[in-house]
């Protein structure tokens, strides 16, 4: 079977950063891919439980949320070495669309542990979606060093470079690069990378 980027109701998230794109030629040569970055699997959960305390509800976020919020954000006043809470915190922030929190949580949580590439790999979509293109680059490239095999920061470190820095040779060496580590991978919609990025070099052509 064809490996493939994970894609799991888990593990992506449901608003993921859409983007309109600036090449529209190449989106007519790429059916069926959807053009965002996604989310690694750094939002396993925490390994105790949180306790939910009421909380008012801020807008868009719902009171289970911001209950949870509240208790991490607790947590890891209690106890700042808690590298789960801190990744869970950040992702709880990815989740409720506050980016510069999400940041600082997961900077905090490489910190205790700097070789975790799911943890790298959320921290560049934060970086994207806060409008800061390069340094998600830098975050996707971390990641890829940690883990050679980490096939969703490579996949998003094309779009990237594709949407935000309208580098369309980067995103396909990118993307040569992931098909390179594993011939078979596919992106999340199922397309083959291999496909995609002869699909791109033909829309380049003369």
């Amino acid at each position: 079977m064809e490996k493939k980027i994970k894609a799991d109701s888990k593990t992506i998230k449901k608003e993921t950063m859409w983007l309109v794109a600036s090449i529209a030629l190449v989106v007519g040569f790429i059916g069926g891919v959807v053009f965002g970055v996604y989310k690694s699997g750094s939002d396993k959960p925490i390994q105790r439980p949180v306790v939910s305390r009421p909380a008012e509800k801020d807008q868009g976020v719902s009171v289970e949320k911001a209950a949870q919020i509240f208790e991490l954000e607790k947590m890891t006043k209690e106890n700042p070495d808690d590298v789960a809470a801190w990744t869970s915190l950040g992702n709880l922030y990815f989740d409720t669309g506050n980016h510069q929190k999400a940041i600082a949580a997961y900077n905090r949580s490489l910190a205790l542990n700097p070789n975790n590439a799911d943890v790298m790999t959320d921290l560049g979509i934060m970086y994207r979606r806060s409008g800061q293109p390069n340094k998600a680059i830098e975050s996707f490239d971390k990641a890829a060093k940690i883990d050679p095999k980490h096939e969703t920061a490579l996949f998003n470190k094309g779009i990237v470079l594709m949407h935000d820095l309208n580098d369309l040779d980067g995103a396909i060496q990118a993307w040569e690069e992931l098909v390179k580590r594993n011939p078979a991978a596919t992106s999340p919609s199922g397309q083959p990378v291999k496909d995609l990025v002869e699909k791109l070099k033909a829309s380049t052509k003369p």
